[in-house]
Formats: structure tokens, C-alpha cells, sequence
């Protein structure tokens, strides 16, 4: 089994160096694909030096910002192209646990899509704010409602797929630059009948750096979940 996890970065120097050690000391079958948006801080530069001694690292530069969604479809393609059999997509800043990812991986085996969950039984949140807690609270409420989802933490971005599903996703499809790519990929994925799958993770606010959220990122959320419910009440 080969399980690669993409990493999307921009300004994660001082998370990127303990968590890809934490990733390959999961086992010799984890590596790590880091997709860098030329980081002003140099994020990009140390994943490369950390590289050179750890052959399963793997370092995808892009020469600007070009965002959260492009990131991780170019993460997925190049892990497919590496043989891939699950493909784990998480976030650089320890807001996921990489203690979890073996855990995904297991589940993965009955479901096409394994979604680490902060709103099932178990899962949680920790170091948000209530005004942030309630506003990611009520846009996975939203999207659900929206999009005929059946799963409760719909904007979550820790998560497992099969090779199978990646490699049957057009991703021509996927819109959103920003963090709407993550719900638009599992819309796309439930309406083509994959099988979406929440285990419990304990979400914890990230450990260093600056969060990426702006409103800009919210209003091209909200936008994304209205295209995607008329499109697909007048598509088969």
C-alpha cells in the first residue's frame, strides 16, 4: 500500500519542518507531496532542503499564489502519477492531526471518500473562537441542506481517497481556487454515487502562522454552493 499526502502550503515555515518527519514516521508507505505557492517566507526552500536527505518528500513549486483548490487538484494529479493507492489531502498547519491519517486510511478500504469529521459523535474543535466556530458550524449546515449532502462536517479538508476516486473525477469541474474546492469535490463525488464516509477528529486551531480565511474566501464559498445547486437541479 502507497498512501501519499498532499500538503497545500503558502507561509508555513514554521509548521512544514515537524510535520512532514511526523508524516514519514507514520511508516515506510506515507509519503509527502508539498504543493508551494512561491511562500515569501521560504516554505518552498526548506521543503526542498528537507528533501534531499528524505526521498519521500516531494516538492511541487508553483511560481505565485494561484490558491487552495488549484493546489491540491495539482497535488492529486501528481499523486496519481507516483502510483498512489489512497491519496490523503490535509492542511500544514496541525490543525490536522497527523496521528490520524492511518485511521482515514483504514476506513478508506469500505468508502471512496473518508472525511475527518469535527461534527459527528467524538469529533470536536479546540481554540476557535465562538463567532468562527458558529460560522463553520453553519456553512457545512448550508452546504448540506444545498447540496443533498449526507455527511455533517461538508467543509472540512482532512481527508482520504481511493485512487479509484480521484482517477474518475474530472477535475475540468472543480471552479472554486479557494477553500470551496473541498465541498465542490464532494458534491461531485456524491452525485457520481461514490460513498462518503466521517470518522471523528479532534480539531485544534493551527499551532503557528496566520490563518488564510478572509472574507473574500466566504462570499467565493457562498457563491460556489449557489452555482453548484442550480447547475446541478438542471443537470442529470
Amino acid at each position: 500500500m502507497k498512501c501519499l499526502v498532499v500538503i497545500g502550503t503558502y507561509n508555513e515555515a514554521e509548521n512544514i519542518p515537524s510535520l512532514l518527519p511526523d508524516i514519514l514516521n507514520l511508516g515506510p508507505q506515507y509519503e509527502a507531496i508539498v504543493v508551494d505557492d512561491s511562500s515569501p517566507d521560504g516554505t518552498g526552500r526548506i521543503v526542498s532542503q528537507i528533501a534531499v536527505n528524505k526521498p519521500r518528500i516531494h516538492l511541487v513549486s508553483r511560481p505565485a499564489r494561484l490558491g487552495y483548490g488549484t493546489a491540491y487538484v495539482e497535488g492529486f494529479k501528481t499523486a496519481l502519477d507516483m502510483g498512489a493507492d489512497y491519496i490523503v489531502q490535509m492542511d500544514a498547519d496541525y490543525s490536522h492531526n497527523p496521528r490520524d491519517i492511518p485511521r482515514l486510511v483504514e476506513a478508506a478500504e469500505d468508502a471512496d471518500i473518508v472525511i475527518g469529521s469535527r461534527y459527528v459523535r467524538g469529533g470536536s474543535t479546540s481554540g476557535w473562537p465562538f463567532r468562527r466556530r458558529l460560522i463553520s458550524r453553519a456553512a457545512s449546515f448550508v452546504v448540506r441542506v444545498l447540496l443533498g449532502l449526507r455527511i455533517r462536517d461538508c467543509t472540512g479538508g482532512f481527508k482520504c481517497f481511493r485512487r479509484s476516486t480521484l482517477e474518475s473525477l474530472d477535475f475540468a469541474r472543480i471552479r472554486s481556487k479557494g477553500f470551496a474546492s473541498s465541498y465542490e469535490i464532494n458534491y461531485f463525488c456524491h452525485r457520481s454515487g461514490k460513498t462518503l464516509r466521517e470518522v471523528p477528529i479532534k480539531f485544534i486551531n493551527r499551532r503557528a502562522g496566520e490563518s488564510k480565511l478572509s472574507w473574500r474566501i466566504i462570499v467565493e464559498a457562498l457563491i460556489a454552493v449557489v452555482r453548484l445547486r442550480v447547475s446541478g437541479s438542471t443537470s442529470p
